[in-house]
């Protein structure tokens, strides 16, 4: 069961060696990311890879929440496109399936990961839209902090048994 050993191992880090990563795990990344499942199978992402040391400091600088950037090795944005899924909360669940197989798909290969947060927050959404100069189809969804791990974070369990309901609440 190595898919359940991910799941449960993965931990959000937010610090990092320094170490680059290889540019052939952006292509495993990312075909993760577009093995999620999507509604109506319409796939409506698109992803950003930032290596640029400059892009990701001025990221950092924009929001307290994102300050980790600034010692990346890389950065996804996952964006999803209103001319493929016009309706806007399945292209939020859509992105969102995609950043979760990112993040797994990074721990499985050695590297740590966190989820940053952008949309519904106008302001990390506009910071995106601008300085990336999107086109208005696209809405910056979420955002990914990667690099190989400096920080060893222990796993704890968030099985809750309080939190589940058979047939009814």
């Amino acid at each position: 069961m190595e898919t359940l050993r991910t799941i449960l191992s993965r931990r959000s880090i937010r610090k990092y060696s320094g170490r680059d990563i290889p540019e052939e795990h952006d292509e495993i990344l990312l075909r993760a990311a577009m093995y999620a499942p999507s509604a109506r199978n319409r796939q409506p992402w698109h992803f950003i890879i930032i290596g640029d040391k400059t892009i990701l400091t001025a990221l950092a600088e924009s929001t307290p929440a994102w300050k980790m950037l600034s010692h990346a090795s890389r950065a996804i944005i996952i964006c999803g496109d209103t001319t493929i899924e016009d309706t806007e909360s399945f292209l939020i669940q859509d992105c969102s399936a995609a950043t979760q197989n990112i993040l797994l798909t990074a721990h499985e290969l050695g590297l740590g990961a966190v989820w940053l947060g952008v949309h519904p927050r106008e302001d990390r959404v506009s910071t995106i839209s601008e300085l990336f100069k999107l086109p208005s189809n696209i809405i910056p969804v979420s955002m990914i902090s990667l690099g190989y791990p400096d920080e060893e974070r222990q796993t704890e369990d968030r099985y809750l048994s309080e939190r589940i309901h058979f047939d009814r609440w």
